[in-house]
C-alpha cells in the first residue's frame, strides 16, 4: 500500500507560510541589493545593510543605514520601491493576482492563507477583493505619483521629477517613509509646500484606513450602511489626527529647532503631517531628534496605536487600542459586556486585543533593553523612540539608526520583521 506523504509546505499553518513568504522575499531582496549594480559606487554592498534595507522596504518601515537617495542608484531605488510594494499588499496579494492573470485555479488553502493575511472573517469574495485592492492602489499611487511630480519637476526636470512623484507615492500608500532626496533629510525641504504634504498626507490616511474600511465607504452610497468596524476606524482616526496635531501645535509652537521660525499656517500644516506620519507613515518634515521630550514621548504613544486593520500601516492597529480602551470602560462601569455603537462585542475579541496590545508592550520594553545594551551611547529615549518606531513598521529616526552597530543592526532588522508579521 502506498502512502502520499504530505510536503512540508502543506504542514504549515496559514500564519507560517506568510512569515516565511515575507522572511523568502527579504532574502531575495538583500542579494539583490548586494549586488554591485545596485549601488551608486558600482561597488558591491556587505550584506548586513543590504538585508537591513531589504526588510525594512519589505516590513514598509523605512529605518535605513544607507541614505536611499544618495547610495544606491536607479536600479537598487526601483528594486526597493518593488521590496515595499509587495511588502505593503502583502506577497499573497501579488501570488493571488499573479494566479488570476495566469489563469491558474485559486485553490481552498490558497483562499484560506489569504484570509489569514487580509484578516478577515469569510474567504467569501476574497480574490474579488485583491481584484479591488490592486486596482485601488494603482489608481491612488498614479494620481499622487503625478501631483508631487508637479512640485517635483520644478526642482528635478521632467523624467527625474515624474520618478520622484511616483517613488514617493508607492512609499507613502504604503507607509514605507522611504525618500530620494539625501542626506536622510525626508521631505524637510518640502516643509513649506502645502501641495506635497497635504497629497502625501492624504494618501497615508487613505492606505491607513484599511481596504475594508475603503471599499465600505466607496460603497457607502448604494449600501447606505457602515459597520461597527468602520465606525470605529473612523472615529479613532478622525480622534488621532485631530488630538495629535492640537497637541504638536501647542507642545513646538516656540521650539526654535521645529515649528518656532513658521508662520501659523506653516506650524500648523506641520503639526498636522507630523501627528499622520507617526501613525506610521515615516516621512518628516521637522528633525525628530529636535522634537522637545514630551512631544517624543507623544509620537511612540501614537507609533504604537498605528493605522487601521487590513491595510498597510503598522502598529498594534486603531481598533485594537478601542476595545481595550471600550472594555476597561465598561469594566468600571460595571458592565459585564464590551459594548460599541450598541453592538456587543465578543469577548474573544476582546481577549485578543489585550493580548496584542499587551505584546506589544512587551516587544517594545525587550527591544528598548536590547538595543541599549547593544547601544551604550544611547539615551533611553533614542533607544525608545527607534524600537517603537521598527516595532510599529513606522520609520521614524531621532538620528540612531544611521550610528547602529553590528548587533543594534540585528535588533532593530528583528523589531521590523516581528512587528509586521
Amino acid at each position: 500500500m502506498n502512502y502520499m506523504k504530505k510536503s512540508k509546505t502543506s504542514q504549515l499553518s496559514g500564519v507560517q507560510i506568510l512569515a516565511l513568504g515575507f522572511a523568502i522575499v527579504i532574502l531575495i531582496g538583500a542579494v539583490i541589493l548586494t549586488l554591485p549594480i545596485s549601488s551608486k559606487s558600482g561597488n558591491a554592498t556587505n550584506f548586513l545593510d543590504s538585508l537591513f534595507t531589504a526588510t525594512s522596504a519589505v516590513c514598509v518601515t523605512g529605518l535605513v543605514t544607507l541614505d536611499t537617495g544618495t547610495y544606491w542608484n536607479e536600479f537598487g531605488q526601483v528594486v526597493i520601491m518593488l521590496l515595499i510594494e509587495v511588502g505593503g499588499l502583502g506577497f499573497m496579494a501579488f501570488t493571488t493576482l499573479l494566479a488570476i492573470l495566469l489563469r491558474r485555479r485559486i485553490t481552498l488553502r490558497d483562499r484560506l492563507i489569504m484570509q489569514e493575511a487580509m484578516n478577515t472573517f469569510s474567504i467569501q469574495g476574497l480574490v474579488k477583493m485583491v481584484e479591488r485592492i490592486v486596482l485601488f492602489t494603482v489608481l491612488v499611487q498614479i494620481i499622487g505619483g503625478v501631483l508631487l511630480a508637479t512640485q517635483f519637476i520644478k526642482d528635478y526636470g521632467f523624467l527625474k521629477g515624474l520618478y520622484f512623484g511616483i517613488f514617493h507615492s508607492v512609499s507613502a500608500f504604503c507607509n514605507a517613509g522611504f525618500d530620494l532626496f539625501g542626506g536622510y533629510s525626508s521631505v524637510t525641504s518640502y516643509s513649506t509646500n502645502a501641495i506635497v504634504l497635504i497629497t502625501l498626507s492624504i494618501i497615508i490616511i487613505v492606505s491607513g484606513l484599511g481596504f475594508t474600511v475603503i471599499i465600505e465607504l466607496l460603497k457607502y452610497k448604494t449600501d447606505r450602511r457602515l459597520s461597527t468596524h468602520t465606525k470605529l476606524v473612523l472615529l479613532m482616526t478622525i480622534s488621532l489626527l485631530l488630538g495629535g496635531t492640537l497637541f504638536f501645535f501647542i507642545v513646538e509652537y516656540n521650539n526654535p529647532n521645529t515649528l518656532g521660525s513658521m508662520g501659523f499656517f506653516q506650524k500648523l500644516m506641520a503639526s498636522f503631517f507630523q501627528s499622520v506620519t507617526t501613525r506610521t507613515a515615516g516621512f518628516f518634515t521637522v528633525p525628530q531628534d529636535q522634537l522637545r521630550e514630551v512631544s517624543r514621548l507623544f509620537s511612540c504613544f501614537l507609533m504604537y496605536i498605528g493605522g487601521s486593520p487590513v491595510g498597510t500601516a503598522g502598529g498594534v492597529k486603531t481598533v485594537t487600542v478601542a476595545v481595550v480602551l471600550l472594555s476597561c470602560g465598561s469594566i468600571l462601569a460595571g458592565h459585564e459586556d464590551t459594548e460599541c455603537f450598541r453592538r456587543c462585542i465578543p469577548m474573544n475579541i476582546v481577549r485578543t486585543a489585550l493580548s496584542v496590545c499587551i505584546g506589544g508592550l512587551l516587544l517594545v520594553l525587550v527591544g528598548t533593553l536590547a538595543l541599549m545594551v547593544a547601544e551604550p551611547e544611547a539615551t533611553i529615549m533614542q533607544a525608545t523612540y527607534e524600537v517603537v518606531s521598527a516595532t510599529a513598521t513606522v520609520g521614524l529616526t531621532a538620528g540612531l539608526t544611521p550610528k547602529l552597530h553590528i548587533a543594534g543592526k540585528f535588533i532593530i532588522i528583528a523589531l521590523m520583521y516581528m512587528g509586521r508579521i
